[in-house]
């Protein structure tokens, strides 16, 4: 069991789960993530003093409302937005003493911002296949075991019959399924998803779920972290949870430690109740007057 890494109590007014002697050992192993005091200011502080640290075989979500500082934190974690202050370390190299553009070629990204680039006429297998050379809109001659290995992976991710189908006439959901095969064609040892489930309706949602635990539970998976701001997209397969509220760590650690009605309703600035009903969650707003909306 991992636990946040804490700073005493005047530099973070933080809540952490409390360490164990398996976190004390931990700390001997690379960690796939490791944040120390982290800071990002502008004109304004962003993210304040952030500490977080990603073991192997651990999947983490990350919860928070909009402008909590998941974004900031996900951009400087991947080397696209530079820290005031503090360390960032991923899969075991320091920001500042490691060529970020080539570390980012061994993490699997899925985020709108590529979703919006995918070219309208490029196939689903192009798609998945530019993964490996961590470009937009493949071109130039494809090896043969290049072309096997990315139609091995749309059959992993359940999309072997979208192989030829054009980017413009894939739904959403299957957008979706593409981009994480696109990540995971560079075999990462690190999969991060942005708000993975934005535009799907309902019933797609429930389906991209499902798929995703399959996918985060199958033999092999890179350490999968999910940002989000919704617990219904949490499934068993998540095994922590770190909560950001105004640019700082209020909880992070187990899952069932963490994801509970006080953290939360602090993180959300409202009173909130959660529920939990076989191994996935809900939330309900409560009123001043104590009635549930």
């Amino acid at each position: 069991m991992a636990e946040m890494l804490a700073r005493p109590p005047d530099m973070c007014n933080l809540r952490v789960s409390s360490f164990t002697k398996a976190s004390a050992m931990n700390k001997k192993i690379e960690p796939i993530i490791e944040l120390k005091n982290l800071a990002i200011e502008r004109d304004a502080p962003i993210v304040v003093c952030i500490n977080w640290r990603v073991d192997r075989a651990q999947n983490w979500v990350v919860l928070g409302a909009n402008g909590s500082g998941k974004t900031s934190m996900l951009s400087a974690m991947t080397g696209y937005l530079a820290p005031t202050s503090g360390s960032i370390r991923v899969l075991g190299r320091t920001f500042g003493r490691a060529d970020w553009r080539e570390l980012r070629t061994h993490i699997g990204m899925v985020s709108s911002a590529i979703h919006e680039m995918m070219p309208e006429n490029e196939t689903a297998l192009a798609a998945v296949l530019s993964g490996k050379f961590a470009m937009v809109g493949y071109w130039g001659e494809v090896e043969p075991r290049d072309r096997k290995a990315a139609a091995a992976i749309l059959r992993r991710v359940e999309a072997e019959a979208l192989a030829e189908r054009p980017w413009r006439y894939l739904s959403q959901g299957e957008r979706q399924r593409v981009l994480i095969g696109r990540a995971l064609m560079a075999r990462p040892r690190l999969l991060i998803l942005d708000e993975p489930c934005a535009g799907l309706d309902p019933v797609a949602r429930e389906h991209f779920l499902q798929f995703l635990d399959r996918i985060a539970r199958s033999p092999g998976a890179p350490a999968v972290v999910l940002v989000t701001h919704h617990v219904e997209e949490i499934m068993p397969a998540f095994t922590h949870v770190i909560v950001l509220g105004a640019g700082r760590v209020i909880a992070a650690g187990p899952r069932a430690q963490v994801l509970t009605s006080a953290i939360l309703s602090r993180a959300l600035g409202a009173k909130v109740r959660l529920q939990r009903q076989r191994g996935r969650y809900a939330l309900s707003v409560r009123a001043t007057s104590g009635r549930v909306l």
